[in-house]
Protein backbone atom coordinates (compact mmCIF):
# COMPACT_ATOMS: atom_id res chain seq x y z
CA UNK A 1 0.00 0.00 0.00
CA UNK A 2 2.73 2.04 0.56
CA UNK A 3 4.26 1.98 -1.72
CA UNK A 4 1.25 2.65 -4.17
CA UNK A 5 0.70 5.73 -2.54
CA UNK A 6 4.39 6.53 -3.06
CA UNK A 7 4.13 5.68 -7.16
CA UNK A 8 0.66 8.43 -7.22
CA UNK A 9 1.69 11.38 -8.72
CA UNK A 10 -0.31 14.35 -7.54
CA UNK A 11 -2.15 14.59 -11.38
CA UNK A 12 -3.10 10.92 -11.19
CA UNK A 13 -4.34 11.43 -7.64
CA UNK A 14 -6.45 14.39 -8.61
CA UNK A 15 -7.73 12.57 -11.68
CA UNK A 16 -9.02 9.56 -9.54
CA UNK A 17 -10.39 12.16 -7.34
CA UNK A 18 -12.50 13.60 -9.81
CA UNK A 19 -11.16 16.74 -9.03
CA UNK A 20 -8.56 18.97 -12.00
CA UNK A 21 -6.78 22.13 -10.81
CA UNK A 22 -9.80 24.08 -12.93
CA UNK A 23 -12.62 22.54 -10.70
CA UNK A 24 -10.45 23.20 -7.96
CA UNK A 25 -9.90 26.75 -8.53
CA UNK A 26 -13.60 27.19 -9.36
CA UNK A 27 -14.86 25.69 -5.85
CA UNK A 28 -12.39 27.32 -4.14
CA UNK A 29 -14.15 30.57 -5.32
CA UNK A 30 -17.86 29.10 -4.84
CA UNK A 31 -16.90 28.13 -1.00
CA UNK A 32 -15.94 32.11 -0.98
CA UNK A 33 -19.07 33.07 -2.46
CA UNK A 34 -21.16 30.73 -0.03
CA UNK A 35 -19.12 31.09 3.54
CA UNK A 36 -21.74 33.30 5.02
CA UNK A 37 -25.43 33.81 4.35
CA UNK A 38 -25.22 37.26 3.38
CA UNK A 39 -28.19 39.16 4.29
CA UNK A 40 -29.04 42.79 4.00
CA UNK A 41 -32.60 43.40 5.29
CA UNK A 42 -31.93 47.42 4.56
CA UNK A 43 -29.22 50.07 3.55
CA UNK A 44 -26.27 50.30 6.01
CA UNK A 45 -24.49 52.90 7.41
CA UNK A 46 -21.72 51.40 8.34
CA UNK A 47 -19.72 48.68 5.85
CA UNK A 48 -17.31 47.90 8.98
CA UNK A 49 -17.20 47.99 12.75
CA UNK A 50 -14.09 48.77 14.69
CA UNK A 51 -14.88 48.00 18.79
CA UNK A 52 -11.94 49.63 20.66
CA UNK A 53 -12.58 47.72 24.08
CA UNK A 54 -11.12 48.84 27.57
CA UNK A 55 -11.47 45.92 29.29
CA UNK A 56 -11.46 45.69 33.11
CA UNK A 57 -14.86 48.39 33.56
CA UNK A 58 -13.47 51.93 33.26
CA UNK A 59 -14.23 54.39 35.63
CA UNK A 60 -17.21 56.78 33.99
CA UNK A 61 -17.11 59.05 36.92
CA UNK A 62 -13.93 59.68 36.28
CA UNK A 63 -13.95 59.87 32.35
CA UNK A 64 -17.38 61.15 31.18
CA UNK A 65 -19.96 61.01 33.86
CA UNK A 66 -19.33 64.34 35.86
CA UNK A 67 -21.19 64.84 38.86
CA UNK A 68 -20.26 67.54 40.62
CA UNK A 69 -22.58 67.55 43.32
CA UNK A 70 -20.42 64.41 44.86
CA UNK A 71 -18.04 67.15 46.02
CA UNK A 72 -20.37 67.90 48.65
CA UNK A 73 -21.13 64.21 49.93
CA UNK A 74 -17.83 63.41 49.61
CA UNK A 75 -17.49 60.71 52.19
CA UNK A 76 -21.11 60.33 53.36
CA UNK A 77 -22.75 57.14 53.07
CA UNK A 78 -24.10 56.12 49.85
CA UNK A 79 -27.98 56.32 50.81
CA UNK A 80 -29.71 52.81 50.76
CA UNK A 81 -32.83 54.71 48.95
CA UNK A 82 -29.90 54.73 45.98
CA UNK A 83 -28.47 51.36 46.35
CA UNK A 84 -31.38 49.51 46.29
CA UNK A 85 -31.54 46.17 45.67
CA UNK A 86 -28.40 46.39 43.60
CA UNK A 87 -25.95 42.98 43.68
CA UNK A 88 -22.91 43.92 44.94
CA UNK A 89 -19.29 41.90 44.20
CA UNK A 90 -18.05 39.82 46.65
CA UNK A 91 -15.11 42.51 47.05
CA UNK A 92 -17.40 45.00 48.23
CA UNK A 93 -20.54 43.18 49.50
CA UNK A 94 -19.43 43.02 53.66
CA UNK A 95 -17.76 46.06 53.40
CA UNK A 96 -19.08 47.79 56.51
CA UNK A 97 -19.03 51.30 55.08
CA UNK A 98 -19.25 52.64 51.56
CA UNK A 99 -18.31 56.11 51.55
CA UNK A 100 -19.44 58.16 48.31
CA UNK A 101 -16.20 59.18 46.53
CA UNK A 102 -15.96 61.94 44.02
CA UNK A 103 -13.56 62.32 41.13
CA UNK A 104 -10.20 63.20 41.97
CA UNK A 105 -9.83 64.77 38.33
CA UNK A 106 -11.63 67.98 36.79
CA UNK A 107 -14.00 67.90 34.12
CA UNK A 108 -14.95 70.95 31.16
CA UNK A 109 -17.13 71.47 28.76
CA UNK A 110 -16.73 70.49 25.44
CA UNK A 111 -17.17 71.30 21.61
CA UNK A 112 -20.09 72.68 20.03
CA UNK A 113 -22.08 69.67 22.07
CA UNK A 114 -21.04 71.24 25.69
CA UNK A 115 -19.87 67.79 26.68
CA UNK A 116 -18.52 67.09 29.87
CA UNK A 117 -15.00 65.60 29.56
CA UNK A 118 -12.01 64.53 32.21
CA UNK A 119 -8.84 66.22 32.41
CA UNK A 120 -7.44 62.62 31.51
CA UNK A 121 -8.27 62.49 28.03
CA UNK A 122 -7.23 65.88 26.20
CA UNK A 123 -7.48 64.55 22.37
CA UNK A 124 -10.77 62.65 22.84
CA UNK A 125 -12.15 66.34 24.17
CA UNK A 126 -10.94 68.05 21.12
CA UNK A 127 -13.11 65.12 19.02
CA UNK A 128 -16.06 65.57 21.57
CA UNK A 129 -18.75 66.99 18.37
CA UNK A 130 -17.66 63.34 16.51
CA UNK A 131 -19.08 61.08 19.26
CA UNK A 132 -22.04 59.83 20.92
CA UNK A 133 -21.90 59.53 24.25
CA UNK A 134 -24.48 56.94 25.86
CA UNK A 135 -24.33 57.58 30.01
CA UNK A 136 -27.19 54.85 30.51
CA UNK A 137 -25.49 51.42 30.10
CA UNK A 138 -26.57 48.86 31.71
CA UNK A 139 -26.21 45.40 32.44
CA UNK A 140 -27.01 42.60 34.67
CA UNK A 141 -23.47 41.15 35.01
CA UNK A 142 -21.53 42.55 37.85
CA UNK A 143 -17.74 40.04 37.28
CA UNK A 144 -15.67 40.41 34.36
CA UNK A 145 -16.14 37.14 32.57
CA UNK A 146 -19.36 37.09 32.10
CA UNK A 147 -19.69 40.64 31.81
CA UNK A 148 -17.34 40.82 28.76
CA UNK A 149 -18.99 37.81 27.42
CA UNK A 150 -22.55 39.46 27.81
CA UNK A 151 -21.29 42.01 25.43
CA UNK A 152 -19.50 40.37 23.10
CA UNK A 153 -21.98 37.60 22.70
CA UNK A 154 -25.10 38.23 24.12
CA UNK A 155 -25.02 36.26 26.81
CA UNK A 156 -23.22 35.91 30.11
CA UNK A 157 -22.77 32.13 29.70
CA UNK A 158 -19.92 30.64 27.26
CA UNK A 159 -20.26 29.40 24.53
CA UNK A 160 -22.12 31.68 21.63
CA UNK A 161 -20.84 33.10 18.78
CA UNK A 162 -19.34 36.25 19.23
CA UNK A 163 -20.37 39.69 17.86
CA UNK A 164 -17.32 39.92 14.87
CA UNK A 165 -18.30 35.87 14.31
CA UNK A 166 -21.94 37.27 13.73
CA UNK A 167 -21.30 40.10 11.71
CA UNK A 168 -18.77 37.37 9.50
CA UNK A 169 -21.47 34.84 9.34
CA UNK A 170 -24.36 37.77 8.44
CA UNK A 171 -22.34 40.15 5.70
CA UNK A 172 -19.19 38.04 4.83
CA UNK A 173 -16.12 40.10 3.79
CA UNK A 174 -15.14 42.92 1.33
CA UNK A 175 -11.36 41.10 1.27
CA UNK A 176 -10.97 37.77 -0.55
CA UNK A 177 -7.54 38.10 0.95
CA UNK A 178 -8.36 39.18 4.66
CA UNK A 179 -10.18 37.10 7.27
CA UNK A 180 -13.57 39.20 7.88
CA UNK A 181 -12.84 39.29 11.52
CA UNK A 182 -9.39 40.50 12.93
CA UNK A 183 -8.46 40.88 16.77
CA UNK A 184 -5.58 42.36 18.05
CA UNK A 185 -4.72 42.73 21.74
CA UNK A 186 -2.63 45.43 24.47
CA UNK A 187 -1.58 45.50 27.70
CA UNK A 188 -2.06 48.47 29.75
CA UNK A 189 0.78 50.51 31.45
CA UNK A 190 -0.76 50.46 34.95
CA UNK A 191 0.80 47.94 36.98
CA UNK A 192 -1.62 45.34 38.34
CA UNK A 193 -2.03 41.89 37.30
CA UNK A 194 -4.56 41.50 33.72
CA UNK A 195 -7.82 40.19 33.57
CA UNK A 196 -7.77 36.81 31.62
CA UNK A 197 -8.98 37.17 27.39
CA UNK A 198 -10.09 33.93 26.40
CA UNK A 199 -10.36 32.96 23.29
CA UNK A 200 -13.40 32.34 22.79
CA UNK A 201 -14.62 36.33 23.46
CA UNK A 202 -13.80 36.63 19.34
CA UNK A 203 -14.47 32.58 18.68
CA UNK A 204 -17.64 31.29 16.41
CA UNK A 205 -19.56 29.38 19.05
CA UNK A 206 -21.39 26.92 17.05
CA UNK A 207 -21.05 28.76 13.72
CA UNK A 208 -18.82 27.25 11.45
CA UNK A 209 -15.12 27.86 12.54
CA UNK A 210 -14.13 30.13 9.60
CA UNK A 211 -16.33 32.81 11.49
CA UNK A 212 -13.90 33.15 13.96
CA UNK A 213 -11.80 36.41 14.51
CA UNK A 214 -8.24 35.62 13.87
CA UNK A 215 -5.56 37.41 15.89
CA UNK A 216 -2.75 39.47 15.11
CA UNK A 217 0.12 39.07 17.27
CA UNK A 218 3.01 41.49 17.86
CA UNK A 219 5.83 39.21 17.66
CA UNK A 220 7.60 37.94 14.13
CA UNK A 221 4.72 36.29 12.91
CA UNK A 222 1.76 38.65 13.15
CA UNK A 223 -0.36 34.88 12.84
CA UNK A 224 1.02 31.69 14.10
CA UNK A 225 1.98 28.95 12.12
CA UNK A 226 1.07 31.03 9.09
CA UNK A 227 4.51 31.40 7.68
CA UNK A 228 6.16 28.82 5.90
CA UNK A 229 9.00 26.31 7.25
CA UNK A 230 12.10 26.04 6.41
CA UNK A 231 12.62 24.38 3.13
CA UNK A 232 8.84 25.22 1.96
CA UNK A 233 8.44 27.72 -0.64
CA UNK A 234 5.19 29.02 -1.79
CA UNK A 235 4.69 26.57 -4.97
CA UNK A 236 5.42 23.80 -2.81
CA UNK A 237 2.87 24.99 -0.38
CA UNK A 238 0.10 25.55 -3.29
CA UNK A 239 1.31 21.85 -4.63
CA UNK A 240 0.53 20.52 -0.93
CA UNK A 241 -2.88 22.48 -0.48
CA UNK A 242 -4.44 20.95 -3.55
CA UNK A 243 -3.48 17.61 -2.45
CA UNK A 244 -5.22 18.37 0.91
CA UNK A 245 -7.96 20.20 -0.63
CA UNK A 246 -9.06 17.02 -2.84
CA UNK A 247 -8.69 14.74 -0.07
CA UNK A 248 -11.06 16.70 1.85
CA UNK A 249 -13.74 17.46 -0.89
CA UNK A 250 -13.43 13.30 -1.21
CA UNK A 251 -14.12 12.96 2.22
CA UNK A 252 -16.77 16.10 2.46
CA UNK A 253 -18.88 13.78 -0.25
CA UNK A 254 -18.40 10.52 1.96
CA UNK A 255 -19.46 12.63 5.35
CA UNK A 256 -21.60 15.47 4.23
CA UNK A 257 -20.04 17.12 7.28
CA UNK A 258 -19.49 20.95 6.40
CA UNK A 259 -16.95 21.58 8.53
CA UNK A 260 -14.90 19.73 5.87
CA UNK A 261 -15.79 22.74 3.50
CA UNK A 262 -15.29 25.25 6.26
CA UNK A 263 -11.48 23.56 7.08
CA UNK A 264 -10.98 23.70 2.99
CA UNK A 265 -11.66 27.06 3.23
CA UNK A 266 -9.48 28.20 6.16
CA UNK A 267 -6.35 26.79 4.09
CA UNK A 268 -7.40 28.69 1.13
CA UNK A 269 -7.61 31.91 3.32
CA UNK A 270 -4.16 31.06 5.10
CA UNK A 271 -2.18 30.76 2.01
CA UNK A 272 -3.79 34.03 0.95
CA UNK A 273 -2.96 35.20 4.42
CA UNK A 274 0.80 34.52 3.29
CA UNK A 275 1.07 37.35 1.24
CA UNK A 276 -1.51 40.10 2.25
CA UNK A 277 -0.82 40.24 6.27
CA UNK A 278 3.01 40.74 6.05
CA UNK A 279 2.05 43.68 3.52
CA UNK A 280 -0.86 44.67 5.80
CA UNK A 281 1.38 45.01 9.27
CA UNK A 282 4.39 46.63 7.49
CA UNK A 283 3.94 50.63 8.76
CA UNK A 284 6.54 51.56 6.92
CA UNK A 285 4.84 53.29 3.91
CA UNK A 286 3.23 55.96 6.47
CA UNK A 287 4.11 59.56 6.71
CA UNK A 288 6.20 60.70 9.66
CA UNK A 289 3.21 62.78 10.09
CA UNK A 290 0.52 59.68 10.63
CA UNK A 291 2.83 57.98 13.26
CA UNK A 292 3.40 61.31 14.72
CA UNK A 293 -0.70 61.94 15.34
CA UNK A 294 -0.84 58.14 16.87
CA UNK A 295 1.98 59.07 19.22
CA UNK A 296 5.34 57.79 20.28
CA UNK A 297 3.99 54.07 20.66
CA UNK A 298 3.37 53.68 17.24
CA UNK A 299 6.43 52.54 16.78
CA UNK A 300 6.13 49.77 18.85
CA UNK A 301 4.43 46.26 18.02
CA UNK A 302 1.66 45.12 20.34
CA UNK A 303 1.20 48.63 21.86
CA UNK A 304 -2.47 49.64 21.64
CA UNK A 305 -1.16 52.99 19.72
CA UNK A 306 0.21 51.04 17.02
CA UNK A 307 -3.19 48.35 17.13
CA UNK A 308 -5.27 51.71 16.48
CA UNK A 309 -3.02 52.36 13.55
CA UNK A 310 -3.16 48.28 12.08
CA UNK A 311 -6.99 48.97 12.67
CA UNK A 312 -7.06 51.80 10.38
CA UNK A 313 -5.20 49.90 7.50
CA UNK A 314 -7.34 46.65 8.33
CA UNK A 315 -10.56 49.03 7.79
CA UNK A 316 -9.33 50.45 4.50
CA UNK A 317 -8.68 46.85 3.54
CA UNK A 318 -12.63 46.10 3.63
CA UNK A 319 -12.46 43.60 6.83
CA UNK A 320 -15.67 43.47 8.22
CA UNK A 321 -15.05 43.52 12.37
CA UNK A 322 -12.26 45.06 14.07
CA UNK A 323 -11.41 44.06 17.46
CA UNK A 324 -9.30 46.32 19.58
CA UNK A 325 -8.79 44.98 23.59
CA UNK A 326 -7.02 46.95 26.08
CA UNK A 327 -6.48 45.43 29.05
CA UNK A 328 -5.47 46.93 32.71
CA UNK A 329 -9.02 49.14 33.68
CA UNK A 330 -9.46 47.05 36.75
CA UNK A 331 -8.72 49.69 39.35
CA UNK A 332 -10.35 48.08 43.31
CA UNK A 333 -7.47 50.50 43.93
CA UNK A 334 -4.92 53.00 43.51
CA UNK A 335 -7.21 54.34 40.80
CA UNK A 336 -6.22 58.06 40.18
CA UNK A 337 -2.42 56.73 39.31
CA UNK A 338 -3.66 53.95 37.35
CA UNK A 339 -6.22 55.56 35.48
CA UNK A 340 -3.96 58.20 34.07
CA UNK A 341 -1.63 55.41 33.49
CA UNK A 342 -4.53 53.90 31.06
CA UNK A 343 -5.32 56.87 29.88
CA UNK A 344 -2.33 57.91 28.40
CA UNK A 345 -2.36 54.34 26.26
CA UNK A 346 -5.66 55.32 24.75
CA UNK A 347 -6.34 58.93 24.66
CA UNK A 348 -4.22 60.40 21.49
CA UNK A 349 -4.22 57.29 19.59
CA UNK A 350 -7.90 57.05 19.63
CA UNK A 351 -8.45 60.75 18.73
CA UNK A 352 -5.76 59.85 15.86
CA UNK A 353 -7.83 57.08 14.45
CA UNK A 354 -11.36 59.20 14.36
CA UNK A 355 -9.20 61.73 12.57
CA UNK A 356 -7.44 58.95 10.46
CA UNK A 357 -10.70 57.78 9.50
CA UNK A 358 -12.32 60.71 9.09
CA UNK A 359 -9.29 62.61 6.51
CA UNK A 360 -9.45 59.14 4.08
CA UNK A 361 -13.46 59.56 3.86
CA UNK A 362 -13.82 56.63 5.93
CA UNK A 363 -15.55 57.29 8.89
CA UNK A 364 -18.82 57.87 7.78
CA UNK A 365 -18.85 54.41 6.87
CA UNK A 366 -17.17 53.13 10.05
CA UNK A 367 -18.69 52.56 13.35
CA UNK A 368 -16.17 53.14 16.03
CA UNK A 369 -16.90 51.70 19.89
CA UNK A 370 -15.14 53.13 22.55
CA UNK A 371 -16.02 51.14 26.13
CA UNK A 372 -16.12 48.20 29.17
CA UNK A 373 -18.01 45.69 30.49
CA UNK A 374 -19.18 47.98 33.08
CA UNK A 375 -18.06 50.62 34.93
CA UNK A 376 -17.61 51.44 38.32
CA UNK A 377 -19.04 52.34 41.90
CA UNK A 378 -19.69 55.96 43.35
CA UNK A 379 -18.33 54.53 46.70
CA UNK A 380 -14.68 53.47 47.29
CA UNK A 381 -13.62 50.33 47.74
CA UNK A 382 -11.70 50.44 51.12
CA UNK A 383 -11.22 53.46 52.81
CA UNK A 384 -10.37 56.46 50.08
CA UNK A 385 -8.17 59.34 51.52
CA UNK A 386 -7.39 62.65 50.06
CA UNK A 387 -5.49 61.92 47.03
CA UNK A 388 -6.38 57.74 46.18
CA UNK A 389 -9.32 55.95 46.47
CA UNK A 390 -10.59 52.49 44.06
CA UNK A 391 -13.78 51.45 42.85
CA UNK A 392 -15.76 48.49 42.51
CA UNK A 393 -17.31 47.15 39.74
CA UNK A 394 -20.51 48.69 38.52
CA UNK A 395 -23.48 47.33 36.16
CA UNK A 396 -26.18 49.58 37.00
CA UNK A 397 -25.04 52.72 35.18
CA UNK A 398 -21.92 53.18 32.35
CA UNK A 399 -20.61 54.90 29.76
CA UNK A 400 -19.92 54.34 26.01
CA UNK A 401 -19.59 56.50 22.97
CA UNK A 402 -19.72 55.36 19.23
CA UNK A 403 -18.57 57.53 16.25
CA UNK A 404 -19.17 57.63 12.46
CA UNK A 405 -20.93 54.62 10.80
CA UNK A 406 -24.78 56.39 10.66
CA UNK A 407 -23.98 57.60 14.47
CA UNK A 408 -26.00 61.05 15.59
CA UNK A 409 -22.26 63.14 15.67
CA UNK A 410 -21.79 65.65 19.17
CA UNK A 411 -25.00 64.11 21.27
CA UNK A 412 -25.21 63.11 24.79
CA UNK A 413 -27.74 60.43 25.51
CA UNK A 414 -28.89 59.11 28.41
CA UNK A 415 -28.45 60.45 31.98
CA UNK A 416 -27.31 58.86 35.59
CA UNK A 417 -28.78 60.21 39.25
CA UNK A 418 -26.88 62.03 41.01
CA UNK A 419 -25.15 59.84 42.49
CA UNK A 420 -24.21 58.03 39.07
CA UNK A 421 -25.49 55.09 40.44
CA UNK A 422 -28.71 54.16 38.28
CA UNK A 423 -30.17 55.14 34.95
CA UNK A 424 -32.72 58.40 35.33
CA UNK A 425 -33.17 58.46 31.71
CA UNK A 426 -33.13 56.61 28.37
CA UNK A 427 -31.59 53.35 29.69
CA UNK A 428 -29.70 51.62 26.78
CA UNK A 429 -29.05 47.65 27.59
CA UNK A 430 -26.50 45.60 26.39
CA UNK A 431 -29.30 43.81 24.07
CA UNK A 432 -30.18 47.56 22.82
CA UNK A 433 -26.93 48.25 21.57
CA UNK A 434 -26.21 45.22 19.76
CA UNK A 435 -29.13 45.88 17.94
CA UNK A 436 -28.42 49.23 17.31
CA UNK A 437 -24.82 47.90 16.39
CA UNK A 438 -26.35 45.41 13.52
CA UNK A 439 -29.13 47.90 12.93
CA UNK A 440 -26.34 50.09 11.34
CA UNK A 441 -24.65 47.47 9.65
CA UNK A 442 -27.60 46.91 7.46
CA UNK A 443 -29.50 44.18 9.91
CA UNK A 444 -32.32 43.31 11.57
CA UNK A 445 -31.53 41.82 14.53
CA UNK A 446 -34.17 39.88 14.87
CA UNK A 447 -33.70 38.36 11.47
CA UNK A 448 -30.19 37.54 11.56
CA UNK A 449 -30.55 33.67 13.17
CA UNK A 450 -28.74 30.32 12.88
CA UNK A 451 -30.15 26.88 13.90
CA UNK A 452 -28.22 24.86 16.85
CA UNK A 453 -29.65 22.14 18.89
CA UNK A 454 -33.50 22.14 17.37
CA UNK A 455 -33.87 26.12 17.82
CA UNK A 456 -32.90 29.12 16.17
CA UNK A 457 -30.34 31.49 18.05
CA UNK A 458 -29.10 35.32 17.62
CA UNK A 459 -26.64 38.22 18.79
CA UNK A 460 -29.47 39.70 20.58
CA UNK A 461 -30.95 36.24 22.35
CA UNK A 462 -35.08 37.32 22.70
CA UNK A 463 -34.10 40.74 23.43
CA UNK A 464 -33.21 44.28 22.52
CA UNK A 465 -34.64 47.34 20.72
CA UNK A 466 -32.80 49.67 18.32
CA UNK A 467 -32.03 52.68 20.19
CA UNK A 468 -33.02 55.60 17.57
CA UNK A 469 -32.58 58.44 19.53
CA UNK A 470 -28.90 58.14 18.68
CA UNK A 471 -29.09 57.47 14.56
CA UNK A 472 -27.95 60.40 12.57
Amino acid sequence: MMAQLDSTTRRVLLKQTGIGLGSLALTSLLDEAISADVVSHHAAKAKRVIYLFMHGGPSQLDLFDHKPKLRKRHGDELPPSVRGDQRLTGMTSGQEKKPVTASLFSFEQQGQSGAWISELLPHTAKNVDELCIIHSMHTEAINHDPAVTYLQSGHQQPGRPSFGAWASYGLGSENRDLPAFMVMISDGSAARPADPLYARLWGSGFLPSNHQGVALRAGKDPVLYLSNPPGIDTASRRDQLNVLSALNRKQAALQQDPEIQTRIAQYEMAFRMQTSVPDLVDVNSESKATLDAYGPQAQQPGSFARNCLLARRIAERGVRFIQLYHRGWDQHYNLPSDLRLQCQDVDQPVAALINDLKQRSLLDETLVIFGGEFGRTTYSQGSPTATNYGRDHHGRCFTMWLAGGGIKPGIVYGETDDFCFNVARDPVHVHDLNATLLHLMGVDHTRLTYRFQGRDYRLTDVHGKVVKGILA
